[in-house]
């Protein structure tokens, strides 16, 4: 990340003008979106705040309800005939008349209390119920009755003379249902009340909470018991409380408010999605996410247009600017005619401009390209005076000492040595193989001179020796070899390699030359690497360069020279160098 960063023009003019237009238009969409976000946070707290309202007066008139109901059942006790007969023990006769009268007065009484399902007494010596509640709809079943009576029964006998009035409501699951139950003794007679929370919530059933909202009641752990209608999103929380309003959800895309109440261990629950919260936005938030639109459309088309009148001119200047830096000096402007006027111009004068610089580039290029041929043939012909006199001496050391058979043998190798530099000497590209055979000719020499100072060995396949390789090349670099790394302490081993690679752009061979001898200096591989001839060590490996130089002339930028040390020591030579190069139509020697 830190490289591409780095590689990006910041102090061009086409990055400031980006970079400036960006800074105008992002915080101005910035404004836009915090300003639709704002708005969207507003109607979410009003949205609370109405919702909260309401559910707290709701539950303040339901726990309202039920202290007027305790209130009731306790005034029943103390004064109501039927109920006082009923706790005496009296004839079965009169049992009965206070029964029936106890009835009446429990259905009269239940219609009073709209939030109220049932009232009962609970005669304890007789085990009986009277009772009265509401079913308008049919959907209190017998069975859940019976459940019911069976609940309050278990009560009365488990706690027996110790049920006193509860300042809270017991909830009882019956049949998959909560009912919310209050009941005391006095004496033998148990009087109670319950309801279910379907009854409590229906005042507010009525409520729009969306397909997928709900109104509910949940327990203190955050356990729905009872809601209008089944809730989609798994993900919503009820454990965090209900004195402020939040969001929740696996999107948080529900808006959930409540109030607890203090008679019952339980909270009326508001879910609302914020699809249905939000429909209904005034128009800030619709004009504030239409600006924000059109901001980002037209940010594009701005840096189109920007781009158009002035970056595509500026970037067409820099790359025909870079290509003519590389010696392209034939490419022109050819400005367009929706060009502005500044352009034109600068067109125009920089064609003229280019103009002039090719005709003094083509007079310079002719120079430099008979310098570059009478360069490249003195480096072909180069020959190393040193050798031509030893040899000379060795000859007429070995005529001294009478041995014919070496003056013989040494005169031949230099009469092959002469022969193949002066019949390569036109020839831009000899066989691989005819080269080896010069340098076999050539070590054979060497070894006369220097006799078990060194040995040499070559491991190059078949199909190899047919490559073109520039003449000379290899006894350059072996000569160098023989020259800095053979000395009389100890023998080395001089290895000639030859392999394709084939993975490459093009087919190249790697032709490689290593010795065991103590290595290149620091100094001289440093030299080598950028290519210094004119310091002291690079006139000691002046090979090395011309060898360099020769393949920059005749291969460009298709061939490469490497020098390195070999491990644990050594030097070694690589030679890259195409398969099948461009001759130019030459043949081959």
């Amino acid at each position: 990340m830190y490289t591409r960063l780095k590689a990006v023009p910041w102090n061009s003019i086409r990055v400031k003008l980006v970079l400036g237009l960006l800074g105008v238009a992002t915080p101005l969409i910035a404004l836009l979106i915090y300003v639709s976000y704002y708005s969207v946070g507003v109607i979410h707290n009003q949205v609370a705040v109405s919702n909260k309202n309401m559910i707290s007066v709701q539950m303040r008139q339901i726990d309202s309800q039920l202290a007027e109901i305790e209130r009731h059942l306790v005034n029943l006790s103390n004064s109501e005939v039927s109920i006082l007969t009923m706790k005496d023990a009296v004839p079965e006769t009169d049992y009965m008349m206070a029964k029936s009268d106890l009835f009446r007065k429990l259905t009269s009484d239940i219609a009073v209390y709209p939030y109220i399902d049932g009232l009962f007494v609970y005669s304890i010596p007789r085990q009986e119920f009277v009772q009265a509640y509401k079913d308008a709809k049919g959907l209190f079943s017998y069975a859940s009755l019976l459940k019911l009576h069976d609940n309050l029964q278990n009560k009365i006998m488990e706690e027996g003379r110790s049920l006193v009035l509860n300042p809270k409501w017991q909830l009882q699951q019956i049949n998959g249902s909560y009912y919310a139950v209050q009941l005391f003794r006095d004496g033998n007679i148990c009087i109670g009340s319950w309801v279910s929370l379907k009854t409590l919530m229906s005042p507010l059933s009525v409520l729009n909470t969306g397909d997928t909202g709900a109104m509910l009641f949940v327990d203190k752990q955050g356990i729905p018991l009872y809601s209008t209608q089944p809730l989609q999103d798994k993900g919503l929380d009820f454990s965090q409380g209900f004195h402020n309003y939040y969001m929740s959800g696996e999107h948080k895309n529900y808006l959930v408010v409540g109030e607890t109440s203090s008679k019952i261990d339980l909270s009326m629950s508001a879910v609302i999605p914020d699809k249905l919260t939000l429909e209904n936005m005034p128009y800030l938030k619709k004009m504030a996410g239409w600006f924000s639109a059109i901001a980002i459309l037209l940010l594009p088309v701005s840096l189109w247009f920007l781009r158009r009148v002035l970056l595509l001119p500026l970037q067409k200047m820099m790359r025909l600017m870079r290509r003519i830096g590389e010696g392209n000096f034939n490419l022109r402007m050819e400005g367009a005619p929706s060009a502005t006027e500044e352009f034109q111009l600068v067109y125009t004068t920089f064609d003229q401009m280019i103009s002039r610089i090719e005709e003094l580039k083509i007079h310079v290029y002719e120079e430099q390209l008979n310098k570059q041929r009478s360069e490249l043939k003195h480096l072909q012909l180069q020959i190393n005076p040193h050798f031509f006199m030893n040899s000379l001496n060795i000859i007429y050391h070995l005529a001294q000492a009478r041995q014919y058979e070496l003056i013989q043998e040494m005169t031949l190798c230099l009469v092959h040595y002469f022969r193949y530099m002066f019949q390569s000497n036109n020839q831009p590209f000899v066989l691989l193989r005819d080269e080896l055979q010069h340098i076999r000719n050539y070590l054979h020499i060497q070894e006369l001179r220097l006799p078990g100072q060194f040995k040499s060995e070559m491991h190059v396949p078949e199909y190899l020796l047919d490559t073109p390789v520039p003449p000379l090349m290899l006894q350059t670099i072996v000569e160098n070899t023989i020259k800095h790394a053979v000395s009389a302490d100890a023998p080395i081993l001089l290895v000639v390699e030859a392999s394709l690679d084939d993975l490459a752009e093009e087919p190249m061979v790697c032709i490689t030359i290593r010795d065991t001898g103590k290595g290149f200096p620091d100094e001289v591989l440093e030299e080598i690497r950028l290519g210094d001839s004119q310091n002291g060590a690079g006139r000691e490996n002046i090979g090395l360069w011309n060898a360099r130089e020769r393949l920059r002339l005749q291969y460009g930028d298709h061939a490469v020279m490497e020098c390195y040390n070999d491990d644990p020591q050594g030097a070694v030579v690589e030679l890259i160098v195409p398969v099948r190069p461009e001759m130019d139509g030459k043949e081959l020697a």
